[in-house]
């Protein structure tokens, strides 16, 4: 049994092909997370800011993204509107846009969350010393905020790489979409190729993935205390 598992990695360049899956997939989550970072923190500041109008069209934003699925979003952009903007988008691109605009969305609740948490008078106080809203939002509210926004962060970065694999179904060849070739390939001459493989990536995703969450739960009890 455990040479069949083998035989199945050792086949042609299978184990290589895997870890180009996982470089695909983990591309997509950095990217995204580091995007998600510049574009949502702005986000929720304006979240959390006293223009309505502004909080309002951002609200809308953040519900529309956690309404539609993320599937939804990807076979949009990459099916219809690439074609209706006649653009050719590869499926990288479209997949880190789809996951910037779903975590940007979601870290700008992140960051209004933690910065409305913040008591008032932190921003009456800062301002009474003569500093411009910039700076307030910059030198006093945000390093405040960050102790209760990261454990949130980390959990959201958790989440988009365990959501990453539904680019498989626009043909992006990340981890699950090259298991499923080399499953496909593989399956007459070796019947078990299904487990060997799929546990595998089961087991690269318990890998990156567990690790963060228990680093999110260490933090939260730990700023708890």
């Amino acid at each position: 049994m455990l040479d069949s598992a083998l035989s199945v990695f050792r086949m042609g360049r299978n184990m290589a092909r895997l870890m180009e899956g996982l470089g695909v997939t983990l591309e997509i989550s950095v990217v995204a997370v580091g995007l998600s970072l510049i574009f949502g923190v702005p986000l929720g500041l304006m979240m959390a800011g006293s223009n309505r109008p502004l909080k309002w069209l951002l609200r809308g934003y953040l519900e529309f993204v956690r309404v539609m699925p993320i599937l939804a979003l990807l076979f949009i952009f990459y099916y219809s509107l690439s074609k209706f903007w006649n653009i050719n988008l590869s499926a990288l691109t479209v997949s880190i846009f789809v996951f910037t605009l779903w975590g940007a969305a979601e870290m700008g609740d992140l960051v209004r969350g933690a910065v409305t948490s913040l008591p008032r008078h932190q921003w009456d106080s800062a301002r009474a010393l003569g500093l411009s809203e910039g700076q307030v939002s910059f030198r006093v509210i945000i390093p405040q905020a960050i102790r209760r926004l990261l454990p949130g962060v980390i959990n959201l970065t958790t989440r988009m790489i365990k959501t990453t694999p539904f680019v498989f179904f626009i043909n992006l060849p990340d981890l699950l979409k090259v298991g499923q070739q080399i499953v496909e390939v593989s399956g007459l001459r070796y019947p078990l190729a299904s487990v060997w493989v799929y546990g595998f990536i089961f087991i690269i995703y318990f890998v990156i993935c567990y690790p963060i969450s228990l680093f999110s739960r260490y933090l939260e009890r730990r700023w708890a205390s």
